[in-house]
């Protein structure tokens, strides 16, 4: 028998834990943490162990599929190729470049040869109309980047392993190992921040795993974030607390007006926290030796996402925790993709329907299936999907799934048959992640730490399967048009990327890094040689000040106080005008969560990850459910103004009463579907309850978070739909 051990990084969260993995005879026999990674220091999560069922999914795509009348029917790569090339150009020929779409899945960002080829295939499309994970996630810390910084990448990272006092609004760091801020084992972590005398606050609508390992924890009405922040930053100028503002930062003038209504006895009853509290934690917020507040999903998703994220940033930076230990700082990755990738902009065209503005060279994703659906000639007709099932984790999913079923042609990029991809006419599946090598182009960039690692392939790919970036690659060479000359500057990049690879392009980035050996072949730098020669990474060091080196603003300076977000206050105001101070009356909202064993829907296809109990069920405060008349593990109704779903009840005080919540990735019920564990317990998809005109209206981001609902119980209880019939396979 022979027997290997292999390093690697996992590739299925922000994270990036160092894996040690063994092999025996071409098996798995064991996954676990790298106690050499520097990063990660041996954590691991179960996503990880199941990596292998990834790799053994009988499930998983390997040949190109065809969709035809009496099912899908498998065809070779090269026809496939021309097939989709041939009907997206005679779309956009016939209708124009808005009528061709592009959506990007976050699996993208875990795949670094999907990030180096996917800019020429974008190029090479065209599409009229470009969408992704990012509105429905990010956008606004991306936004607010560009505003204030220069660049939509260019994001400040909690200095976690060296602060004195973690503010936590709207993050589950424990479950996501950071997200946004790439720190495996937060738990750990956050135990070192209270053993140097420290403390850790969390403010959530539901008493989160983060929080029950915190020192405190308040309620906080879901989408009030930004109103606590606002008096938060009222209370730090108004005391003159700490007012430490770095020399390269302007438009504090601004920020005071525009915070001046909002003291903390002004928003207490509309945020559910007290004025005395809320002053209380902003001082303690500026006492303390150094802090960091880090503000992620939960207040980002919401209809003043833009808002909270720059609040965040704001009280960093006016009480001295920016660019410096302790505080929020800029990572120095060994590849400064800033320096790659376009600093973003703003307004430059908009959406069909709505006119909502594009964002980061994209439009909110919210308007992808009614500029579908849109009785308009300049709708679009065809869509290519990479990596992403939007059916399931865009709002109004039920809107969507009718609007791709309408399209004259879809083409996914993707390795399963899945809410989304059901719909496409041909379907290029790319290898798994143990078949390709990796490196972390994105989440270094949002690390706390620097680090380096190169993780060579596992396994070689089975014959006749393709890549990610062989696929972009090939798909980019047949759709390329114009001149001659266009032509074969297009044939020339083709035969460059393919000589080169992935592997060959990261050499030469290494090589400009800023710990690089430049183009000298025996430089004494770090290069993709080097990288190979250290399985368990590279250590580069902590977080360092570079400050305004680091900016890309044209004057080098923080812009305190952008314009458009200065503006948006006025809508905040109008909010808390409006807010009534008894919420009892009001119905629920809904708030979705995160779990540990899911991270993507297709993560639900893996019997290692969907052992135990059902977690897709309602959490229900108990009071309410008295109320309500609803039972532990009796089944309930919620309903939106898009729609309703039945999910069973799990009862809870650690969830805000008022507030149900639903977590994410689920709803397999579909017909078509090839997912074998899924279709053995589905779920509901939360996203069938969120509302695709409930946006920030700043950055067009979907507000997924606070959804109106209604809830009741189901009397006679019955077994669900989906419980009743088994789900058909298409393929």
């Amino acid at each position: 028998m022979s027997s290997t051990t292999h390093y690697r990084a996992c590739n299925l969260c922000e994270a990036i834990c160092g894996l040690e993995i063994r092999v025996d005879d071409g098996r798995i026999v064991s996954i676990r943490g790298d106690a050499d990674d520097p990063l990660s220091r041996g954590h691991i999560c179960p996503k990880a162990v199941a990596l292998q069922d990834v790799h053994t999914d009988a499930d998983r795509l390997k040949r190109p599929l065809r969709r035809a009348a009496g099912g899908w029917q498998e065809i070779g790569w090269d026809e496939a190729f021309d097939e989709a090339a041939g009907r997206l150009k005679a779309v956009r020929a016939e209708h124009g470049r808005d009528a061709v779409a592009l959506y990007l899945g976050n699996p993208n960002v875990h795949n670094y040869g999907s990030l180096l080829y996917g800019p020429p295939f974008v190029k090479a499309l065209r599409p009229g109309r470009r969408y992704s994970a990012t509105s429905v996630d990010q956008l606004p810390h991306q936004l607010v980047a560009y505003f204030m910084f220069g660049h939509q990448l260019l994001l400040p990272i909690p200095d976690l392993d060296r602060t004195h006092f973690f503010l936590v609004l709207g993050g589950n760091p424990v479950v996501s190992n950071g997200s946004l801020m790439t720190a495996p084992d937060v738990k750990k972590r956050m135990k070192a921040v209270r053993e140097r005398g420290g403390k850790v606050v969390v403010v959530d609508p539901r008493h989160t795993e983060t929080a029950r390992l915190a020192d405190r924890h308040y309620f906080i009405r879901p989408g009030r974030d930004a109103l606590l922040l606002a008096a938060l930053v009222h209370t730090v100028l108004d005391e003159e607390l700490s007012l430490r503002l770095p020399a390269f930062a302007h438009g504090l003038d601004a920020v005071r007006r525009a915070v001046a209504g909002f003291a903390p006895e002004a928003v207490a009853a509309a945020v559910g926290i007290a004025a005395d509290e809320i002053r209380g934690l902003a001082r303690e917020f500026c006492a303390a030796p150094s802090a960091v507040c880090y503000g992620r999903m939960g207040i980002s998703v919401q209809e003043f996402g833009s808002l909270c994220q720059w609040l965040v940033n704001v009280l960093n930076l006016v009480t001295g925790n920016f660019d410096r230990p302790g505080g929020a700082m800029f990572t120095k990755p060994a590849v400064d993709t800033l320096r790659f990738i376009g600093r973003g902009g703003y307004g430059r065209w908009h959406s069909l329907v709505r006119g909502l503005s594009e964002a980061g060279g994209e439009l909110p994703v919210a308007t992808m299936a009614e500029d579908m659906l849109a009785d308009d000639p300049r709708r679009t007709r065809a869509l290519v999907t990479a990596a992403g099932n939007p059916v399931l984790s865009t709002p109004n999913g039920r809107q969507l799934d009718r609007a791709l079923a309408g399209l004259d042609f879809m083409l996914s990029i993707d390795f399963y048959v899945n809410e989304t991809t059901r719909h496409a006419h041909l379907i290029l599946p790319p290898t798994a992640a143990l078949e390709h090598d990796h490196y972390d182009l994105a989440f270094h960039l949002l690390a706390i730490r620097n680090t380096a690692r190169y993780s060579p392939p596992l396994f070689d790919p089975e014959p006749g399967t393709r890549h990610d970036w062989q696929i972009l690659q090939e798909l980019a060479a047949r759709l390329a048009d114009g001149g001659p000359g266009k032509r074969l500057r297009a044939a020339a990049a083709h035969w460059v990327g393919k000589r080169l690879g992935p592997a060959g392009t990261l050499d030469l980035l290494l090589r400009r890094g800023p710990y690089g050996a430049g183009f000298r072949p025996f430089g004494s730098g770090l290069n993709l040689r080097r990288l190979r020669a250290a399985p368990h990474g590279v250590d580069l060091g902590g977080l360092e000040p570079c400050m305004p080196e680091r900016l890309f603003t044209r004057d080098q300076r923080i812009a305190l106080a952008p314009e458009p977000l200065v503006r948006d206050v006025q809508r905040l105001g109008r909010s808390l005008a409006e807010t009534r101070t008894d919420d009892a009356g009001r119905g629920f909202v809904l708030i979705s969560r995160r779990q540990v064993r899911s991270n993507n829907s297709w993560m639900h296809n893996y019997p290692r990850l969907m052992r135990g109990k059902d977690r897709c069920t309602l959490l229900v405060h108990p009071d309410d459910a008295e109320r309500l008349g609803l039972a532990e593990g009796g089944r309930a109704v919620v309903t939106s103004r898009i729609g309703s779903v039945e999910a069973p009840v799990e009862l809870t005080a650690d969830i805000m009463p008022g507030v149900v919540s639903l977590p994410h990735g689920w709803g397999h019920h579909r017909s078509g579907v090839r997912m074998e564990t899924a279709a053995a317990r589905p779920g509901v998809s939360v996203n069938d309850l969120t509302d695709h005109e409930r946006i920030d209206a700043l950055s067009g981001n979907a507000a997924l978070s606070g959804v109106p609902v209604e809830v009741r119980a189901v009397e006679p209880a019955e077994p669900a739909a989906w419980e009743k019939a088994a789900v058909p396979s298409q393929a």
